[in-house]
């Protein structure tokens, strides 16, 4: 049995046509975009993720005019009532949508503790907590089930001991 040899005929791809007479580029083909420069803004209503961000870009042809154009949609922004109402749209969706449990809306700080990102959740207040240092909440799952405790955020070594929650849902 004999195969043809695929080397033989044309390429599947097409041989490259080289009687056309090639044009130099010009500087308009070069720049894409009349628009050299470009600047991102953010504007945020608080420190957290969950706070409402306004993302305008800004763009122009000189570093001088992206500058301008900067200021004057800031301007705008501020004149014409947008930022106002994206805080009262935000606001809006916070007081009608309450996110699915685990989903989100923890307006408390996160920190970077021993490799991971650790949520600082509100403790409930303990009248006979006597740690100064404040808490974090964590929660667990283990061998006897559901856990829960409020933990020392100073270094290791100087921690006051953990709070454990209570069948009644208070800690001690």
């Amino acid at each position: 049995m004999s195969f043809p040899n695929p080397f033989d005929g044309p390429s599947p791809w097409g041989e490259p046509d080289t009687s056309k007479e090639t044009k130099p580029m010009t500087q308009a083909t070069n720049n894409a975009s009349p628009n050299k420069f470009r600047i991102g803004l953010t504007f945020k209503a608080a420190a957290g993720f969950d706070a409402e961000w306004i993302t305008p870009t800004v763009y122009g042809e000189s570093a001088e005019e992206v500058a301008v154009n900067a200021v004057d949609v800031m301007k705008a922004l501020a004149d014409k009532g947008v930022i106002d109402l994206a805080a009262m749209a935000a606001k809006k969706v916070r007081e009608t949508h309450q996110p699915a449990a685990g989903k989100g809306g923890n307006n408390a700080p996160k920190t970077f503790q021993g490799g991971k990102v650790q949520a600082q959740q509100s403790a409930p207040a303990s009248g006979d907590d006597s740690c100064q240092h404040g808490r974090t909440l964590r929660e667990g799952q283990g061998a006897k089930g559901a856990w829960a405790a409020l933990f020392c955020n100073a270094p290791k070594g100087s921690q006051c001991d953990p709070l454990w929650r209570q069948k009644d849902g208070s800690f001690s």
